[in-house]
């Protein structure tokens, strides 16, 4: 029975694929990937670039808060105050990250353990960044402009709010006109200031980078730039690409 199965199978034809499939099913034993670039790739040194320290800016790190009672395997974060002319600011570092300073130079450079690690290399070059945008906070701050363009757009700083309660003694707000039939009122952040040179231009003034720009944001949320008329609240150097009427 089983010879009988065998001849059955052997009598069928065998099918042989055309010329042109054959390189489709080659085994090829390495492919070399193509990159877009023609130069050769290159890794970041934004982390190991070091950072210019103002005269009057000062860095101490901070022992971290002991737990009592509290057994852990996991290294606290370190933290670096720094201290200068318009106030104090603190960016905590990894534990794998560490920091020196040149007092002769006066200039600070982070390093890490592992330059091999992925994960380190991502944190060092973030970790600088904000070191870098904290120094240069406390010694000349951080701005952001805002314009309004539209045809009754203005912008007001009020020490008082009708429709926002102040978060903290001595808050103030931005009180926009930008369309609504009523004010927009936007309680300031602690720490930012706020002026208007001009009833359709706010400036806003802090130590932290990022609270600002999140502020300026919040104000252009109200009334996003239109790419038909141009009208908006535009922060910074931002400008829009104005597209062509809709004709019925």
């Amino acid at each position: 029975m089983a010879t009988k199965q065998c001849g059955r199978f052997l009598k069928q034809p065998v099918t042989t694929l055309p010329d042109f499939l054959l390189p489709a099913f080659q085994v090829i034993p390495h492919i070399t990937r193509r990159s877009f670039a023609s130069s050769a790739p290159r890794t970041s040194r934004v982390g190991a670039a070091p950072i210019a320290l103002p005269p009057e800016v000062n860095l101490r790190l901070l022992d971290p808060p002991k737990r009592r009672g509290a057994v852990t395997r996991v290294e606290p974060p370190k933290t670096i105050e720094i201290e200068g002319p318009l106030g104090k600011a603190s960016v905590q570092l990894p534990p794998f990250v560490s920091y020196s300073i040149d007092d002769a130079a006066k200039k600070a450079t982070l390093s890490v353990i592992d330059k091999k690690s992925r994960d380190q290399r991502e944190l060092w070059g973030t970790t600088r960044s904000y070191l870098q945008n904290h120094i240069l906070g406390v010694s000349e701050g951080h701005t952001a402009i805002l314009r309004l363009v539209g045809v009754g757009y203005r912008a007001t700083i009020e020490p008082t709010a009708i429709t926002v309660k102040p978060a903290y003694p001595g808050q103030q707000f931005v009180s926009l006109k930008v369309g609504y039939s009523h004010p927009i009122e936007l309680g300031l952040p602690m720490g930012v200031k706020a002026s208007t040179p001009l009833p359709t231009r706010i400036l806003l003034e802090g130590i932290d980078k990022e609270v600002v720009n999140s502020f300026a944001a919040t104000i252009r949320k109200w009334r996003k730039p239109e790419p038909y008329k141009g009208k908006g609240i535009f922060v910074n150097e931002e400008t829009i690409k104005l597209k062509a009427k809709k004709i019925k």
